[in-house]
């Protein structure tokens, strides 16, 4: 019988900093910039009932809880403790694919033979995890992967709920529609409308009139409820784009200013890359302004890159390409898209800038592991903003404020 886990570490980032620093223990807690224009990364189990969640605006947690603490995220230490993670994960089987730091899918179905049912290696891993790394994790077993990753949130935290085969219908039927992927704020009171409340209406629905509301994707939501969900386990599932992005105290006016941000971001995001080894050949720009309308620009580049200075001129064309706005800009993020493991091709006439740009990136990372320290490039230095720039070992410059790594590191 086909066994599939999805596991899911219960308050990541804020479980992790309650870990290192037990004085924080049963408090408020909030990982998030500390700016009141930034978003909530997570929030502790004790500041839950009070209404705060992660993705939600800091100012708006902060009205509810304002005597949180809130305590600025360490992206390297998450991807550090993560790796221990999916070290667990692989004990049991070769056959995981994550999602992002904090969770992935198993497929444990040949491991039975060594470890038990999916119940028993569930609760082997979660064990593990709990004696080996002091947190905890939620778990759901279950014959599909759509039906396990709703099964490990339904008894959060430190939960392990069971779907076997022919229980699969009757776990879905009475669960309210926001459980289906992808039904959020906007959907569902469609959905509501027209008579759907539970999966199980969803599973009976007619599939005109889903697909009328839907599109194709009402296709697939149909399936879904009914528990029809073929889909494997990929292990070698690859992450879509990294990125970095911030939200700023106050609004950026003009050119120049937005050219700089791109030039951190840029530099965040190369970093990134070659660590992982990766390349990429899509650059994505985007901004908020203080409305809050997001516009974006991307393209595709000649061939792949890794470095700073390459990402930051296609940034920078990208800018150009937005209209005139007097408009403040309350939120600047670069990302790369169609990434691979190959490095930039060695040719007869090379990217002789490009291939100095990688091999500094590369320096930068090594020096960076050697202090414990991050380098901040010469150009992002208070003061006159020079076209370009090399890097400056001012110790303790970290992320900037609201910014978000959005790819897990490579297992």
């Amino acid at each position: 019988m086909r066994q599939i886990l999805h596991v899911d570490m219960d308050a990541f980032y804020a479980s992790v900093e309650e870990r290192d620093a037990p004085e924080l223990r049963g408090k408020p807690l909030i990982v998030g910039g500390a700016s009141r224009r930034g978003v909530v990364l997570a929030a502790s189990y004790a500041i839950r009932p009070m209404g705060v969640h992660s993705a939600m605006p800091m100012g708006q947690a902060l009205r509810l809880c304002p005597h949180a603490v809130v305590v600025r995220p360490r992206m390297e230490r998450y991807a550090e403790v993560s790796a221990s993670v999916f070290e667990i994960f692989r004990a049991f089987t070769p056959l995981v694919e994550g999602l992002s730091l904090d969770e992935a899918f198993l497929d444990v179905t040949a491991s039975q033979s060594l470890f038990g049912d999916g119940e028993a290696i569930a609760g082997l891993i979660k064990g593990r995890i709990q004696k080996e790394l002091g947190l905890t994790a939620s778990a759901g077993v279950a014959p599909s992967k759509f039906v396990a990753k709703i099964a490990s949130d339904l008894r959060k935290p430190d939960g392990l709920v069971v779907v076997r085969e022919g229980e699969v219908a009757s776990f879905l039927e009475p669960l309210p529609i926001e459980r289906m992927w992808g039904v959020g704020p906007k959907t569902a009171p469609k959905l509501r409308e027209l008579g759907f409340s539970t999966l199980g209406d969803l599973a009976r629905g007619k599939l005109a009139v889903l697909e009328q509301t839907l599109g194709s994707w009402g296709i697939q939501v149909r399936a879904l409820a009914r528990g029809e969900d073929p889909r494997d386990v990929d292990p070698d599932r690859a992450a879509k784009s990294i990125g970095a992005e911030q939200t700023y105290d106050d609004d950026l006016f003009g050119r120049e200013a937005i050219e700089k941000t791109l030039l951190e971001h840029a530099a965040r995001v190369a970093q990134r890359m070659v660590k992982e080894g990766l390349s990429a050949r899509g650059v994505v720009v985007k901004l908020k302004y203080a409305d809050f309308t997001l516009r974006s620009r991307r393209a595709m580049l000649p061939g792949p890159v890794s470095d700073t200075g390459s990402l930051h001129a296609a940034a920078r064309a990208l800018l150009a390409q937005f209209p005139s706005d007097r408009r403040g800009v309350r939120l600047t993020g670069v990302s790369v898209t169609h990434l691979s493991e190959e490095p930039p091709p060695v040719t007869l006439f090379p990217d002789v800038k490009a291939e100095k740009g990688r091999k500094l990136e590369e320096l930068i990372s090594k020096v960076e592991d050697r202090l414990g320290a991050r380098l901040t490039r010469a150009a992002l230095v208070d003061g006159p903003t020079p076209a370009s720039g090399g890097a400056t070992g001012r110790a303790g410059a970290g992320a900037g404020r609201g910014e978000r790594g959005l790819r897990s590191p490579r297992r």
